[in-house]
């Protein structure tokens, strides 16, 4: 596959930024969180795989920074394009057009979701699937994300979050303060963060139609996303990777992977929900093995 940047012109007409990065027999496609983020905390898996022999693929998803944005604001183009039904069906046309199969697909956060869903209904074409820091429903997330704030914050600022939630008062500067501190304990624990740029890249529009205003707070679709109960139908080896310390409930990640029929469970220390970042010689020792392990034969145990 050609190595570097490569302009995908997806059927619909608009055109995802990809880059390939890396030479060997094994194949993996990334998939960023957000939604609505981008690909960059991917950008050196090539070189930290590439002892194993491992190509990564890695593309920005339709709305985001590096990619083409529609005009979300016309309601005909957002109730087309922002749905889980496009972002799913997206990543097997990206995969058709880059002449994948038999590959790995490595998905964080949201990304981990689209991960699941491609695993249930496109797993013909995976070797392996890694879900990374994402659990398979939104209810349990909800909980744990009260017990963090809980933990991170005293009683009253708690308090006040909740009530410019109530209120929508998401721009008030105590409480994106709150949403910060939140962010260092939880989100990315290496501060600064390895990855800065001169202004913000997030494409909001994609990420409030889903998420909402930040990570601690879901009031867009993912609301709904749940997936518990299809679990079992995953046929795939399935790496599931979360750091110690973040926004997932291990207690889900652990119930996961009783419920894949082909799965391995791996934590990483001192990290959060960008462990790949915050931890990175223990998260790229986990998904090292797992690779070797299933090319091996090795996997499962």
């Amino acid at each position: 596959m050609k190595q570097g940047t490569t302009i995908l012109t997806l059927d619909n007409g608009y055109h995802l930024w990809t880059n390939t990065q890396g030479q060997g027999p094994i194949h993996l496609l990334c998939l960023h969180g957000g939604p609505g983020g981008t690909h960059e905390y991917w950008e050196n898996f090539g070189e930290e795989l590439s002892d194993i022999g491992v190509q990564v693929t890695m593309y920005d998803q339709l709305g985001s920074f590096y990619s083409d944005q529609p005009d979300y604001s016309d309601p005909a183009i957002a109730e087309k394009y922002l749905t889980y039904d496009y972002y799913l069906d997206e990543v097997e046309e990206v995969r058709q057009k880059l002449g994948l199969d038999h590959f790995y697909l490595i998905g964080q956060s949201w990304g981990g979701a689209l991960t699941m869903m491609y695993a249930l209904k496109y797993g013909q074409h995976l070797k392996g699937a890694i879900i990374s820091s994402m659990i398979d429903n939104i209810d349990e997330y909800l909980t744990h994300l009260k017990q963090i704030r809980a933990a991170a914050l005293p009683q009253e600022d708690v308090a006040f979050m909740e009530q410019c939630e109530a209120n929508g008062d998401w721009h008030n500067k105590r409480y994106q303060d709150c949403v910060e501190v939140l962010n260092r304990e939880y989100v990315d624990r290496r501060y600064p963060s390895p990855i800065q740029h001169l202004i913000p890249t997030m494409a909001t529009d994609v990420y409030g139609a889903f998420q909402g205003d930040n990570e601690f707070v879901v009031t867009g679709k993912l609301k709904d996303f749940d997936l518990r109960g299809q679990l079992k139908n995953i046929k795939v080896p399935t790496l599931l990777t979360f750091g110690e310390h973040e926004t997932m409930p291990l207690s889900s990640a652990r119930r996961m992977a009783a419920d894949i029929p082909h799965a391995r469970l791996e934590t990483t220390p001192s990290a959060g929900h960008h462990h790949m970042m915050d931890n990175p010689p223990v998260y790229f020792s986990h998904l090292k093995k797992f690779i070797l392990d299933v090319e091996n034969g090795r996997f499962p145990d």
